[in-house]
């Protein structure tokens, strides 16, 4: 459903988000190789997030990626906004520009309430919330959990 660059995208905020509470502020090289991205790809996604106010960063020797520690809440809805342009949660899910109730595509009806479902996770759920459950040990964004300094 997602492009790729959006779950690399996802990845990263929340990764960003757990090191940020710490203070760290995270390399492009560090990132990409803990969220499984290629580095060129992840230093597109990260600038974009930056433009755009999802994430922050500082260059220099003691620069990087960082998530103010005050930022107000993010919805996973705004990132994929911010990566996929497109409305992905409201599209057609076979890309049929005319898809609706009233002229529904082949799958329409079996994938809506999922779709509704979907969109309510992306609007009500918070790379904050996510990143505590991630800390908390809760999730995992890989095999393994990430290291969190304490």
């Amino acid at each position: 459903m997602f492009s790729k660059a959006c779950e690399y995208a996802i990845r990263a905020v929340l990764y960003i988000a757990i090191k940020s509470i710490d203070g760290s502020k995270l390399s492009i090289k560090e990132i990409a190789k803990e969220i499984d991205s290629p580095e060129p790809f992840t230093a597109k996604i990260l600038q974009r997030l930056s433009r755009e106010g999802i994430i922050s960063s500082l260059k220099g020797p003691n620069g990087g990626f960082f998530l103010e520690p005050k930022s107000k809440p993010i919805p996973l809805a705004a990132i994929v906004k911010v990566i996929d342009e497109v409305d992905v949660l409201h599209s057609c899910a076979l890309g049929l520009k005319e898809c609706s109730d009233k002229f529904p595509c082949p799958i329409h009806d079996d994938i809506k309430s999922y779709k509704a479902k979907l969109r309510q996770v992306m609007n009500e759920k918070t790379v904050q919330q996510l990143s505590q459950e991630l800390k908390d040990g809760k999730t995992f964004l890989r095999n393994y959990k990430v290291k969190i300094s304490r």
